[in-house]
């Protein structure tokens, strides 16, 4: 028995496939045709996620997303003020002495960099580029992104400075002292370790308020040069080079210049400024302490004392407010004796 033929249009099923096909093609609206001003406006708005969220979209996204300029406002904002000149060295000697360009070549890669990769959340790009016979797209070392992907990982240890050190210790009240930090994005905070080293001298959750970038570029157990003799006068704000013991590190000590003892503070009799000797007082501890008061010389400025009083150094006269107001900040609900 013959089965019935059904009558087929091949016709209009040819031009249903030919329509279907035309669809497909047509491609849905990209981020890509905006203007340039207007999706540079879009990039500069995206937090540092956002920004390698992005960049996994299309190798044009990516070279965009991790642009310098992008990430310069990102480091600037979260790490600009506890990132210093010491440390900027430092990230510098790590960069040259890597033996590869990339970021996320895992084979040849040491150090900090090499750490990152393991470790840092945001690796949008590593598939790329081992998916690729050269990794010639991958995250250049010496790039703001790098930088800031390696501090928020917490492998790139900076040096930085610590106020209040071990938590508040009556013994370094109103102090700040150098230290290697690194940072833990877990709970927003930094583990420091203290100089010297070989002590293991370590402190952990330390907040962000207690941090600073060294005001100025002389290591911790070097002398600083003075420069601020001639100028100081009573009521002038300064940090002195303070250290226990000549084996110790220095530590940055707050204090205010006061007045001579036969001088009843009179600003038309005062002649403290034109005195050799510099009295320098320390109010965070109860007149009679042997902490509270030293003296310098102003001719013969050098660093000075005893192993039973500790050994002052150099000093910094406090010209802005800002670090003014810092330590006022920092002062201590009493003093202490």
């Amino acid at each position: 028995m013959k089965m019935p033929l059904k009558k087929v249009s091949l016709g209009s099923r040819v031009q249903e496939i030919v329509e279907e096909e035309e669809e497909e093609e047509e491609e849905e609206p990209s981020l890509l045709d905006l203007p340039e001003l207007a999706l540079e406006c879009i990039l500069e708005r995206l937090s540092p996620d956002g920004l390698c969220s992005m960049a996994g979209v299309c190798s044009s996204l990516r070279d965009r997303c991790r642009s310098d300029h992008l990430w310069e406002r990102h480091l600037t904002q979260k790490w600009g003020r506890v990132i210093g000149e010491s440390a900027h060295k430092k990230l510098q000697w790590h960069i040259a002495s890597s033996r590869r360009p990339s970021l996320l070549d895992r084979r040849n890669q040491k150090g900090f960099i090499g750490s990152l990769i393991s470790t840092w959340p945001f690796c949008w790009f590593k598939p790329k580029c081992e998916s690729r016979r050269k990794p010639t797209t991958c995250l250049p070392v010496d790039s703001i992104m790098a930088l800031y992907l390696s501090l928020e990982s917490g492998k790139f240890s900076f040096p930085a400075q610590v106020y209040n050190r071990e938590n508040g210790h009556v013994g370094f009240m109103l102090s700040c002292y150098d230290a290697q930090l690194s940072y833990d994005s877990k709970t927003d905070t930094f583990q420091a370790r203290y100089p010297p080293f070989a002590r293991q001298a370590i402190e952990q959750s330390i907040h962000w308020e207690r941090l600073r970038a060294p005001p100025v570029d002389t290591p911790a157990h070097v002398l600083h040069a003075t420069d601020c003799l001639n100028d100081l006068k009573p009521g002038d704000h300064i940090e002195i080079q303070w250290r226990r013991s000549k084996e110790f590190h220095y530590g940055w000590w707050y204090a205010v210049v006061g007045h001579q003892e036969l001088c009843d503070g009179n600003e038309n009799r005062c002649r403290c400024q034109h005195n050799d000797a510099v009295v320098l007082e320390f109010s965070q501890y109860t007149p009679g302490s042997r902490w509270r008061q030293t003296m310098i010389s102003r001719k013969d400025h050098r660093e000075a004392g005893n192993e039973a009083d500790g050994f002052y150094g150099g000093i910094r006269k406090l010209y802005k407010a800002e670090e003014i107001s810092k330590w006022k900040q920092l002062w201590p609900n009493q003093i202490f004796d």
